[in-house]
Parts: structure tokens; C-alpha cells; sequence
């Protein structure tokens, strides 16, 4: 087996700086993720310039960014012209492309109870590992908060050391269920 330490960064990304997404409306966005979900807006940039898909055309732009605790954000763009917002406007995705942000399970239950106020509708799972609520914004994005379970280190521990071990299995064609915390549904 190779060296791991040739493999991997000698210094990892420190956090995720942001993910971006297209919405069709900033204040409608807005209103989602401050208002109802309680993240901060800590900055609007209006911006014009002329993209590949678009030659010749400068477009104007609003980038928005919601704060998370690690310092990173959840950013937004909306493009008033009508055919760059068709061209960049978001897909509706299978559950399975989402964003998913931890949080305590203090904060979860608050997010849950914030969502249902509002009259959204909100899925948990209990992975076994975690738990999670799931919801959609205002353009169909799937947004996941996640607490931890209770000894989530010893989890994570055993998750790496046999990760490697685990994925050769399943590329060689094993898919035997290693999840032996997660409640049987």
C-alpha cells in the first residue's frame, strides 16, 4: 500500500470558505435563511461582469453570504437578466446533493421548531451516527442540519482507521452493511 503521508496534504483547507447557489430571489432567500433559520447576512456584493456563457454581454449580479460558526458561509447569487437566471437558475436535485451544516442538538431542535413555525416541512433521520433534519429552501436546495450522536468520537476513530479497508470491499463488489448503529427502519 502507498505511503499515506505522499497522499495527503501536508496542511488541509483550513474550513469551507462558502458554497454558492443561484436563487431566484435575494430577499426570498433572505428571508429563509436569517429570518426563519436564524443565519446572519454578512454581506451583499453587487458586481457586474461578462461571463463565457454570455460573450460579449456584462451582467449585474448580487453575491450574498449567510454566516456559519466556523467562519465559513452559504452564498447566494441572483442575476436580474432574465436569460443569465435561466441559464444559471438551480436544479431541483435527488436528496442525495445537499448541504449539510452541524450544528448542537440544542440548535437542532431550535432549527426544527423555527422551520415548523413557518410552516415548512421538515424530515429527520436517525443515522445512527447522527441525526438529522432535512428541509428545502425557497429554490428547491435540500438543506441538512446535523447533530452528532453521543460518541461520535469513538465513531469517527473507528471510521477512519478502517475506511480504506471498507472502501476496497465495496469497489471489489462486498455490500455487506457496515452500519451497525444506524435504528432499523
Amino acid at each position: 500500500m502507498t505511503d499515506q503521508s505522499n497522499r495527503i496534504l501536508s496542511e488541509l483547507p483550513q474550513r469551507l470558505h462558502h458554497n454558492a447557489y443561484v436563487c431566484e430571489n435575494q430577499e426570498r432567500t433572505r428571508q429563509f435563511y436569517e429570518d426563519i433559520i436564524g443565519l446572519p447576512l454578512l454581506a451583499t456584493w453587487v458586481e457586474e461582469a461578462e461571463f463565457p456563457q454570455f460573450p460579449g454581454k456584462r451582467l449585474s449580479y448580487s453575491h450574498t453570504f449567510y454566516g456559519i460558526g466556523d467562519g465559513g458561509a452559504l452564498a447566494f447569487f441572483e442575476f436580474p437578466d432574465p436569460e443569465a437566471a435561466a441559464a444559471f437558475k438551480a436544479r431541483q436535485q435527488p436528496s442525495f446533493v445537499h448541504i449539510a451544516l452541524a450544528v448542537s442538538d440544542a440548535t437542532q431542535k431550535e432549527i426544527k421548531q423555527r422551520l415548523t413555525a413557518a410552516g415548512k416541512s421538515v424530515r429527520q433521520v436517525d443515522h445512527g451516527y447522527c441525526t438529522s433534519i432535512y428541509v428545502q429552501d425557497p429554490d428547491g436546495l435540500i438543506v441538512e442540519f446535523t447533530a452528532d450522536a453521543p460518541g461520535a468520537d469513538k465513531i469517527a476513530a473507528h471510521q477512519r482507521a478502517t475506511a480504506h479497508e471498507t472502501l476496497r470491499r465495496w469497489s471489489a463488489g462486498d455490500r455487506t452493511v457496515n452500519n451497525d448503529i444506524r435504528p432499523h427502519r
